[in-house]
């Protein structure tokens, strides 16, 4: 009997050492704590919430940027198919336009030299086209201008200049566009 009254003591001095212990490690803790600066503490703070502000405004755009998916694979499907042209029709389709455009320009060109070429796995042909325009300065502006505001798609890729014999400027033109396959 006396063993067990020992035993039992024994435990009662450990739990206490433990919560003594305890103790001890939660004031080092608070005494701590209370050492930062309460400036401190509140610009740590105010950073969190700004934090916070960024992150909700991030997942809001992201929200807005998923909901407008649907409509962006639409816009996607038409400007495929309306600024791509059909390969069928495709070549007089351009040559029309190009015609168009420099006559409203008033421009003369070397007519158009078309050169294809497959590009794998993307669904359409990629088409260059070159020409050679003599004008004065404002007509190219207006060209180069009437290229950008076409329907159609045009990826202008060089400008070579030189000077024509008649007095005007004389631009080789390399362009590029796409037919859908």
């Amino acid at each position: 009997m006396m063993q067990s009254k020992h035993n039992w003591k024994t435990w009662v001095g450990a739990a206490l050492g433990l919560l003594l212990a305890a103790d001890i490690g939660l004031g080092i803790f608070l005494w701590q704590s209370a050492k930062e600066d309460p400036a401190s503490l509140r610009a740590d703070r105010d950073h969190l919430a700004t934090q916070v502000k960024l992150l909700k405004a991030d997942v809001t755009r992201g929200d807005k940027i998923r909901a407008s998916l649907p409509q962006v694979g639409k816009d996607c499907d038409a400007f495929y198919k309306t600024s791509f042209l059909d390969p069928i029709t495709g070549y007089s389709d351009i040559e029309t336009d190009l015609d168009d455009i420099a006559a409203k320009a008033k421009v003369k060109t070397s007519g158009f030299s078309f050169r294809q070429k497959e590009v794998k796995d993307r669904g359409v042909t990629e088409i260059a086209i070159g020409t050679n325009v003599d004008a004065d300065y404002p007509a190219i502006i207006d060209f180069i201008d009437g290229l950008e505001h076409s329907k159609y798609f045009y990826l202008l890729d060089s400008l070579q200049l030189s000077s024509a014999s008649t007095g005007l400027i004389r631009l080789q033109i390399g362009l590029h566009t796409y037919f859908r396959t």
